[in-house]
């Protein structure tokens, strides 16, 4: 491969990757971020959610793929690994080690198959670094992370199943 092909297909991924993939317009109001608030710092979340087969809470003799929790490697728009995203609780985790856990506020349909857009409203950070300061983290440009498509039976009752995801994490902060 010749030099120039390569460089020029290395920007155009670093300006595609460095582009916020939706603007709060585009998304529903109820996960847009209230106003008198900044982007500060924009994430690639990918990794994977864990679903167990449960009993439903109150209704004997059925079942549902419960949502045990997730686990992401957070990247920026260049691709560098900044930290990592767990739960629960919801805990998002800068390399730096300033970490921040959030208590969601609302969601909306992000389209079939996707996990929900998500407004989470966010606790002060612990430590400082990347994440102190955050006021809100948004999820966004979601692909996949839904319950498993396989039954869940009283058959299958305490089996895990872990299905991937990608998401972006925008976190916000006052002015």
């Amino acid at each position: 491969m010749n030099n120039t092909y390569s460089r020029c297909s290395i920007l155009a991924l670093t300006a595609l990757l460095s582009t916020p993939l939706l603007a709060q317009g585009e998304l529903p109001e109820a996960v847009r971020v209230p106003a008198g608030n900044s982007l500060m710092l924009e994430t690639v979340g990918k990794g994977t959610i864990v679903y167990e087969c449960r009993d439903k809470k109150d209704m004997p003799g059925q079942t549902e793929w419960f949502f045990v929790g997730p686990k992401a490697d957070l990247h920026d728009r260049q691709g560098k690994q900044v930290g990592r995203y767990y739960g629960p609780p919801a805990t998002w985790e800068a390399s730096d080690g300033s970490k921040v856990v959030g208590k969601q506020l609302a969601i909306a349909p992000a389209g079939s198959g996707n996990l929900p857009y998500q407004l989470v409203e966010a606790a002060p950070a612990e430590g400082k670094g990347a994440f102190q300061g955050t006021t809100y983290i948004q999820r966004t440009a979601l692909k996949g992370g839904v319950a498993p498509t396989k039954a869940c039976t009283s058959a299958n009752k305490g089996e895990r199943q872990t299905v991937n995801y990608q998401a972006d994490y925008l976190f916000w902060k006052k002015g």
